[in-house]
């Protein structure tokens, strides 16, 4: 057996013992020895049985003496008869009322409603007039409704008389000797009560009506109370005799079935307490606590990680919720017992294991490890000084390290809470809705106004700060007013510009080195070697002067290549640091094209490339430094001469769109460019991968860099074979 599985059966049996030992005291006292008919619930009963048999059998109220009994006062009188309003105004609203539908009866024709309108009306116009004209008139018909109403009552309390109590009575009157009988008092009896002189009588009262007058106040909207009536009921009445409830209502009828369920419930309460006792022999003996059980689970090591304050709430919870438990389980496993079904026994069962059982193999998981972890005071003050409840106080101090904040915060957080407490106040006292109004206005609505505004302004910061965190340090953080947020933001933007310049600081000196020794290495080498090695050819005497000019030819080839690589390179370099000086002037570039074109036209030719134009008639003008954007053509042509594939058609267009003169330059490429095209615009990339072609493998990478200097863009694009350039700069 696993340690998991013993300290379950550990935690079911001291489950068990906290129900069944408890409950021992709970009920001893009212099921050892004791019969159903000694239950209070039996006893409640029998007095509700007493006073039912009393108010409908032996001293019931006479309705027709009751009547006689009836009272009307003056102030009830004057409360009926100006109901209303007065005379001229209750005879002016029946005027009213029937006044309409008269003269509808008269457009009509209809002379049978217009006669039953007109009676009906006169007759209430009367009955008006004669309430004001006699008391007594009033006052009959104030006895006539309170007889009623008063009858109603008297009935529905004999409605209400039903019992399921068989019982038997022979019971005398004292004074006038009348005798009741129900059923024979000589039977065996289950439950039996003697009224004798020595005992006591059996004192039967009436019950109590309230003259009545609460029916009619109700249905007519009276001012009248309780307290203005006198009720109606006889003067008690005493008797001797006997009540029985013979033996054989226990096996016949609904009393059958509830001393069945009693006696069922309470031996299954002796079992659960031989259980108990039997589960707590256990516990001293086969099933003895044992540490290892606790200390040794996996969840030990996660749990000392917690903090201390949780620990202790939660091991106050968890004994809460167990000790809800307990005392739940004890107060109605009886009722529980006596009303059995296999519904009661589930629930029973699922909350014995899944609260029960669950919460006391908790309760001495915590237990232990608070025990064990907190035997070293040392321990014990560190895991305190780390909790969360050291934490908040200490927050609480370093709130009011800035005293604008704090005391700001504090007072928002007392406005609304005594806003929650004036509206609670409010709903008990109405009358000071206008204080709560006034309050609201012009303290609670203000003071939450605020409180949306710093705390959209506070999102705002925290959203540009990760914005600054992710590395986006574009948007600078909007600085408004001058309190600690505000100030905050200026911080921010503050350390933002610093981050920023020294971010394109570093990316700059990060970018010019790695094309310096990565990129610049490799296209370096090829002229270079080539140098040194016919350098080298050449000093062999033994050379023709035709194979001298001939190395010497080649040294000035590979020498102006270099040349031109050491140029492009530092060309690049100003251009990326910023330090490449630019003279605008307005430039048509419809007419730069054309002079680019006719500059390469014998190239085209020789290259087997036919260029198809689209240029406006009108001139397209710009506003750039016109040697550089020549330079920007130049390599762009240059790059299709290299690398267009022989026979095919190269398409050059110009034309306005918006406010944005736009050049798009297509042809198809002689090698393949694969799908990436941002690597077309790096430093020494070129299109055939075996660098075979002539050329630094700058040419895209200044002609961007010239146009981002113009605020234009330069965008690539590769289908298929299908080379295209878009160029985009603000015209004017």
């Amino acid at each position: 057996m696993n340690k998991n599985m013993k300290l379950a059966i550990w935690s079911a049996l001291v489950t068990l013992v906290l129900i069944a030992l408890p409950s021992i005291i709970h009920y001893a006292p009212q099921l050892v020895g004791k019969s159903f008919t000694d239950q209070e619930d039996f006893t409640y009963r029998m007095e509700q049985e007493y006073d039912n048999l009393s108010a409908t059998v032996l001293n019931p109220v006479d309705l027709k003496k009751a009547e006689k009994e009836l009272t009307v006062s003056l102030d009830e009188i004057t409360e009926y008869r100006q109901r209303y309003g007065t005379l001229s105004e209750q005879l002016d609203n029946i005027q009213q009322q029937y006044a309409e539908r008269i003269a509808d009866a008269k457009s009509e024709e209809n002379e049978t409603l217009l006669l039953a309108l007109v009676k009906e009306r006169n007759t209430k116009l009367e009955d008006i007039q004669k309430n004001f004209e006699s008391d007594s008139y009033v006052e009959d018909k104030i006895r006539s409704e309170k007889a009623k109403a008063l009858a109603r009552q008297i009935k529905e309390t004999e409605n209400n008389r039903q019992t399921n109590i068989p019982i038997a009575y022979d019971l005398v009157n004292v004074e006038t000797g009348e005798r009741f009988t129900r059923g024979d008092v000589e039977v065996t009896a289950l439950f039996q009560q003697k009224f004798t002189e020595a005992t006591g009588y059996f004192k039967a009262n009436s019950a109590v009506y309230d003259n009545g007058y609460s029916d009619y106040s109700m249905e007519q909207g009276s001012m009248f109370t309780d307290d203005d009536v006198e009720g109606i009921s006889n003067p008690p009445q005493y008797f001797e005799g006997t009540i029985i409830i013979p033996s054989d209502a226990t096996i016949l009828g609904a009393m059958a079935k509830e001393n069945d369920q009693f006696i069922r419930g309470k031996y299954m309460v002796y079992g659960l307490w031989v259980l108990g006792v039997l589960a707590l022999v256990a516990l001293f003996t086969v099933m003895k606590f044992q540490k290892e059980w606790i200390l040794q689970s996996k969840l030990a090591t996660t749990y000392s990680r917690w903090k201390l304050d949780v620990k202790v709430v939660l091991l106050l919870l968890t004994a809460f919720i167990l000790t809800l438990y307990i005392e739940s389980a004890i107060f109605n496993i009886f009722n529980q017992f006596r009303y059995v079904s296999l519904g009661t026994i589930s629930n029973m069962a699922v909350s014995f294991l899944l609260i029960g059982v669950l919460f006391t193999a908790l309760l001495a998981f915590q237990a232990v490890h608070l025990f064990r972890l907190y035997r070293e005071p040392e321990r014990l003050m560190k895991d305190w000084r780390d909790s969360f409840t050291v934490q908040f106080a200490r927050d609480s101090r370093d709130t009011f390290s800035n005293r604008t904040v704090g005391v700001q915060l504090s007072l928002l957080l007392i406005i609304f809470f005594l806003a929650g407490l004036g509206l609670a106040g409010v709903f008990m006292q109405p009358v000071l809705i206008v204080v709560y109004a006034f309050c609201v206005l012009f303290v609670a609505l203000p003071a939450l106004f605020l409180f949306v505004k710093k705390t959209a302004y506070l999102n705002r910061i925290l959203a540009a700060t990760n914005d600054m965190a992710a590395g986006h340090l574009t948007q600078a953080i909007p600085v408004k007013g001058k309190s600690q947020l505000a100030k905050h933001a200026a911080n921010l933007n503050n350390l933002r510009e610093g981050v920023r310049v020294s971010i394109n600081e570093q990316a700059k000196s990060e970018r010019l080195k790695t094309e310096l020794i990565t990129n610049v290495s490799h296209d370096l080498r090829t002229p270079l070697t080539s140098i040194i090695t016919y350098t080298d050819l050449l000093k062999d005497e033994t050379l023709t002067a035709e194979e001298r000019a001939k190395y010497v030819g080649i040294l000035d080839q590979k020498s102006q290549r270099l040349k031109t690589l050491i140029e492009d390179l530092f060309e690049v370099s100003k251009m990326a640091s910023g330090n490449l000086e630019m003279v605008k002037q307005r430039v048509d570039l419809n007419q730069l094209i054309q002079q680019a074109l006719a500059e390469h036209a014998e190239q085209f030719t020789e290259q087997d490339l036919h260029v198809r134009t689209t240029l406006p008639e009108e001139p397209v003008f710009a506003m750039v430094d016109g040697q550089k954007w020549w330079r920007v053509l130049d390599n762009l042509f240059i790059n299709i001469l290299k690398y267009s594939l022989p026979g095919t058609r190269v398409y050059v267009n110009l034309q306005q769109v918006g406010s944005t003169a736009r050049i798009v330059l297509k042809n198809v490429a002689r090698y393949e460019l694969g799908d990436t095209t941002d690597e077309l615009f790096e430093r020494f990339k070129r299109g055939d991968a075996s660098r075979q072609t002539e050329g630094s493998g700058l040419g895209l990478a200044i002609a961007q860099s010239i146009v981002e200097l113009h605020g234009g863009r330069m965008e690539v694009e590769v289908d298929g074979d299908l080379f295209k350039v878009t160029i985009d700069v603000v015209s004017g």
